[in-house]
């Protein structure tokens, strides 16, 4: 049988990654952004208004940047794929595919949290501290971002590191980064509101991630397989 004319599974993988990839993050931008014509008016405050504290410090800023920043986010996981090629590393494109989307994915939501309100630095740090208290008086807007802020982390981290191939562990280290935040937030007195029932969302965006991408996992990846692999 000629096995050119059908391709390998693990010649196909790469490939599939890379399309979800993509869903993934036009999805992200489409629940954040809503319609182009509300995308490019969101987009076009930090443009009239180009200071350096309107692009780092307010969402549309940040989401300009990141919009903006795609293109070189794209040419990283090229050069870093053609780096570990040359190097004969396994799976060069799927690893630097991670490696870039965790960074490209989660920083600005990680940055948009920590921006300060603007009684930062004068009024003392508040907790939230009740499950399910505060989220039916969150908007959409608020829902989904917090469901975003670590959904990056658990779309990749799976595809990188074998260790973190399961869902329990992706929720685990979620919850920890989430935790992480909230605590700052609370210590540095930036004028937020820090809720266990953001730890919630956060941890869920990342356990919901990270089952859409569990078919590019390794198949020896996961404690199943891996059981599996020592008979």
């Amino acid at each position: 049988m000629d096995q050119s004319a059908s391709p390998s599974a693990s010649a196909r993988r790469p490939h599939g990654i890379v399309i979800v990839s993509l869903v993934t993050l036009g999805i992200a931008v489409a629940a954040t952004a809503g319609p182009l014509h509300m995308a490019a008016r969101m987009l076009s405050v930090p443009l009239r208004d180009p200071r350096w504290e309107v692009l780092v410090g307010t969402i549309n800023g940040v989401v300009l940047l990141t919009v903006i920043t795609l293109p070189f986010a794209a040419l990283a996981v090229w050069a870093l794929a053609r780096r570990r090629s040359a190097a004969g590393v396994r799976s060069p494109w799927r690893m630097s595919l991670a490696d870039v989307g965790i960074v490209y994915g989660t920083v600005p939501w990680v940055w948009l949290t920590l921006q300060p309100g603007s009684g930062a630095g004068t009024v003392p740090g508040r907790t939230s501290l009740e499950p399910l208290q505060d989220l039916p008086t969150m908007d959409t807007v608020q829902v989904v971002g917090n469901l975003l802020v670590f959904a990056a982390l658990g779309f990749f981290s799976p595809l990188r590191f074998a260790a973190l191939a399961s869902v329990p562990r992706i929720l685990a280290l979620a919850a920890g980064c989430s935790v992480l935040i909230e605590t700052a937030q609370y210590v540095l007195r930036l004028d937020r509101v820090s809720s266990v029932d953001d730890v919630l969302l956060n941890t869920a965006g990342a356990g919901l991630a990270a089952l859409a991408s569990r078919p590019w996992w390794s198949p020896d990846s996961s404690p199943a397989g891996r059981r599996g692999n020592r008979g």
